[in-house]
């Protein structure tokens, strides 16, 4: 999974260097598509389900699920990009949001928030704590700052299959959910939105806007639990 993971990182890496006004969220997926190449890696969003693109570009008030395309990137957007990889048949997944150009003070704090909420999500991530401590802290983290979470898509479990089980929610579900062990991997990404947590899925069957058109954001991490606490394995 370490190898997958830093093909994610090169992938986000070279996506930050070229996103910027003028250019296309279809450039972005082709960059994203000729690394994994590089890497003789392959790609687990291309085809799951029917998705039409190596990674998954959605900006301003998509929270997931875009499909790259004719979009072009303008002064004032932010993006949130979800990519991954597999590599001798392990999987490892990322997502990060990112301005383009000047943005609003609303949208980097936004950023900012959901990033310290992945933050408190993956310090949850230790041998005998209870998997809904990660969706309880998350949550704590953004609505204090008075934005809300996403309920429909949650984290997950992830290893040789990129969706695994336990689903891992954003938020906190009424119960602690099971025991986290030494050895577990699980894909820890909240989306936060600046207005209320509802979201509608556009005409294409992908991508996921906020119901009242308000900013969104997204950050990822793959996180294995170690013996002596979490390890982020999609660090740069």
């Amino acid at each position: 999974m370490r190898k997958a993971c830093k093909v994610v990182v090169e992938i986000q890496e070279e996506i930050r260097n070229a996103a910027k006004a003028g250019v296309t969220t279809k450039e972005l997926d082709i960059i994203a598509a000729k690394v994994i190449e590089h890497r003789s890696a392959r790609s687990n969003f291309l085809n799951y389900h029917g998705f039409p693109a190596t990674i998954c570009t959605s900006p301003n008030n998509m929270i997931v699920h875009g499909i790259p395309g004719s979009y072009m990137l303008k002064e004032g957007d932010i993006l949130s990009v979800d990519c991954g990889a597999i590599v001798e048949g392990y999987h490892g997944d990322g997502a990060f949001t990112m301005p383009i150009g000047e943005v609003t003070p609303t949208a980097l704090r936004l950023m900012e928030i959901t990033e310290q909420a992945l933050a408190a999500g993956i310090d949850s991530l230790y041998e005998g704590n209870r998997l809904h401590e990660v969706g309880r802290a998350i949550q704590n983290v953004v609505e204090a700052a008075g934005f809300s979470v996403v309920r429909e898509y949650v984290g997950h479990g992830i290893g040789t299959a990129m969706h695994e089980d336990p689903q891992v929610p954003n938020y906190w579900p009424g119960k602690p959910g099971p025991k986290l062990k030494s050895g577990q991997v699980f894909a820890i990404e909240p989306m936060v939105n600046v207005g209320g947590w509802q979201t509608r899925r556009l005409s294409d069957g992908w991508s996921v806007v906020t119901l009242d058109g308000t900013l969104s954001a997204h950050f990822e991490h793959t996180v294995a639990i170690g013996d002596d606490g979490p390890e982020i394995l999609t660090l740069p």
